[in-house]
């Protein structure tokens, strides 16, 4: 069995970790980087870069550079969260078919969230890959805790595409809880997770126990908000600066893409450089141009500035950390440790208010960009047995539950109920001689049913005449260890039943998967292509050069055809690599190499021709030095000063 590889899937950037020696280790990428910026590129010529080379260009490239689409995963395009992203983000977000939030290139090619994810996914796939020397096709993924069913089920549909085998989809805060606890000793203890990274929030409260031997991890509670993290703290520094520009210039940026890509790596910078200093200068020479000529945008922004136009959004993150106790039944004095994850985390406003709430400083011995893949990898671990006497009991974060009569919303599993679990409740037809009953799937906590999330609808047909209130329909939920949900419904009087899983949140049918797969598979071959050209051409570009100094080193040496011929495989291959044809750039190097060897072969033998008549005159220079005198000399000084 190969390594299940733990993959933390972040809004901005993902981190890819294994078990190695019975510990988790975080793995390099490519460029060195031990997290890669879950950016995806589509360039010109039909390239597409992940990562840091896809941030290096995203200024220049604005409307086809996708980032933070982990915020429209499993999103339909009428949700509020989305329609705010759209002003926030040059790329283009559009409604697809079914309702889903999908994104657009600027030369109007559609994807959805899912296969933009699935690009980040192989990139970490292929990490891990380079590291173990070895094909990886298993992997546990990281979700923030309070995604719903559809964001999950959207999750493992990213996997599929980028040809992982998806065993288990583990909340956030959970793996950052395996990653600080698994070697930790001191007994029972309480602990909050407070985890706000680049576009999610979550908090959960952790019991971590010795039971029998075994490291018990039990979830009590959790809540958060999928749309709350680092970019909306980005997003309030750009709404600043583009506000002073305005008053300053009278020139709105937000109609500039170029502008606003610019504005957002500065605002990022800008923020992370006030978690140590207490004031920096934003300065963007250029931004743009009016009729009057050039505009520079130069702003000074103060610790005090930011913490004043994000204290609002700090604020937000703590009315979850009160309900999340709240629903554990315990008070913040209960809990024994706080543990920080996510890379807003190290905003020392943020940290002063979960100080100011918990009453407890919190840890700093855990790293918030690592954590979460390290947990992920050791779930991997305990489900290929490599890691023994670990429990992991998990919540579902909201209730689950169906439409009864009137729109009420009936909840059959509550939230914070530990998975997997299943429930069960029966109901009746409200009206006489009713054939069918639809059975409307929702998850949230509202009464109002309208107001809850809708996860999908199917009908129970071919239930025998009765009066209403008779017939008797058991409706049950099963939810896996994946926080994934399976209904059923079954007449109890003739057994017809009708299963379902929920998948309509997602929005992508098995033939919509399988075709991402596909294209991925076809890209996969493509690129791979494509690097082999581009080395070939390297190659090639090396022997042109070394034979250019072959020809000026050695050309005066030998005759005219073996430069002719050296010459005319040079302008063959010079011609070849303006193509795309590997074949004939490699057939038309050998050519060349030849072409090369005989230009070396002629230039030895003329100069080993040299080198004997050479020869020929140090003998007779030798004889003549015989037959010279020895003269004797005597040194006379001038003392003439």
């Amino acid at each position: 069995m190969g390594k299940i590889i733990g993959i933390d899937l972040g809004t901005t950037n993902s981190c890819v970790a294994i078990m190695d020696g019975g510990k988790a280790r975080v793995i390099e990428n490519s460029e060195g980087d031990r997290t890669t910026p879950s950016i995806v590129a589509y360039t010109k010529d039909g390239e597409v870069l992940v990562g840091a080379s896809a941030k290096r260009q995203a200024v220049t490239n604005p409307k086809n550079t996708f980032y933070a689409v982990k915020r429209l995963i499993g999103r339909k395009f009428t949700d509020g969260e989305v329609q705010k992203d759209i002003s926030h983000v040059p790329y283009g977000i559009l409604a697809h078919d079914n309702g889903d939030a999908w994104v657009q290139t600027s030369d109007a090619k559609r994807m959805a969230p899912q296969e933009i994810s699935a690009r980040v996914l192989e990139k970490m796939k292929k990490t891990a890959e380079d590291f173990l020397g070895e094909k990886v096709t298993e992997a546990v993924i990281t979700v923030p805790a309070y995604f719903n069913d559809s964001q999950r089920q959207a999750t493992k549909d990213a996997g599929r595409i980028a040809g992982l085998d998806v065993k288990r989809i583990i909340n956030e805060p959970t793996a950052a809880a395996l990653a600080y606890g698994l070697d930790k000793n001191g007994g029972d203890r309480k602990i909050a997770v407070y985890d706000l990274g680049g576009g999610t929030f979550d908090v959960s409260i952790i019991e971590i126990a010795e039971v029998d031997g075994e490291k018990q991890f039990e979830v009590l509670a959790t809540n958060g908000d999928t749309f709350l993290g680092g970019e909306d703290f980005d997003n309030r520094v750009i709404e600043y600066l583009v506000d002073e520009f305005n008053k300053d210039q009278g020139i709105d940026l937000r109609k500039d893409p170029l502008a606003l890509q610019r504005l957002k790596d500065a605002a990022e910078r800008a923020k992370i450089e006030l978690s140590s200093s207490q004031q920096t200068e934003v300065n963007l020479p250029y931004v743009t141009a009016d009729a009057s000529g050039p505009k520079h945008l130069n702003i000074k922004l103060t610790r005090a500035k930011l913490e004043a136009l994000v204290e609002d959004l700090v604020k937000k993150s703590i009315e979850p950390c009160r309900t999340a106790l709240n629903d554990a039944g315990l008070r913040a004095s209960d809990i024994n440790e706080v543990i920080l994850v996510g890379g807003q985390t190290r905003m020392p406003k943020v940290q002063q208010a979960v100080a100011d709430f918990f009453g407890k400083e919190p840890r700093k011995d855990v790293n918030p960009d690592e954590a979460v893949a390290v947990g992920a990898a050791i779930q991997g671990g305990v489900l290929a047995g490599d890691v023994k006497d670990v429990l992991l009991l998990d919540v579902t974060p909201l209730s689950l539950g169906i439409e009864t009569m009137g729109g009420v919303f009936t909840k059959i599993i509550e939230k914070n109920t530990t998975i997997p679990t299943k429930a069960s409740q029966t109901f009746s037809t409200a009206e006489d001689n009713q054939s069918a009953v639809t059975v409307h799937v929702l998850q949230g906590e509202r009464e109002q049913a309208r107001f809850n999330k809708s996860l999908a609808k199917f009908d129970l047909s071919g239930i025998e005449p009765a009066p209403r209130g008779m017939p008797q329909v058991e409706v049950s939920f099963d939810i896996d260890a994946n926080g994934i949900l399976h209904v059923s419904a079954k007449d109890k009087k003739t057994n017809k039943e009708q299963k379902v899983e929920i998948k309509a949140g997602s929005g992508l049918s098995d033939e919509e998967i399988q075709r991402m797969v596909a294209d991925a598979e076809a890209n996969r071959e493509e690129d791979k292509k494509f690097h082999e050209l581009v080395q070939t051409r390297n190659q090639a570009d090396g022997l042109i050069h070394a034979t250019r100094t072959a020809i000026t080193e050695h050309g005066s040496k030998v005759g005219g055809d073996v430069i002719g011929k050296v010459e005319a495989a040079l302008a063959d291959l010079e011609t070849a690599m303006k193509g795309d044809d590997k074949a004939q750039i490699e057939a038309r190097s050998k050519t060349l190499e030849e072409a090369g060897q005989s230009l070396y072969a002629a230039a030895a033998a003329a100069e080993q021709g040299g080198g004997a008549d050479a020869a020929s005159g140090n003998a007779q220079a030798s004889k003549a030095a015989d037959d010279v005198v020895d003269a004797e000399f005597t040194e006379v000084k001038d003392d003439k000063k």
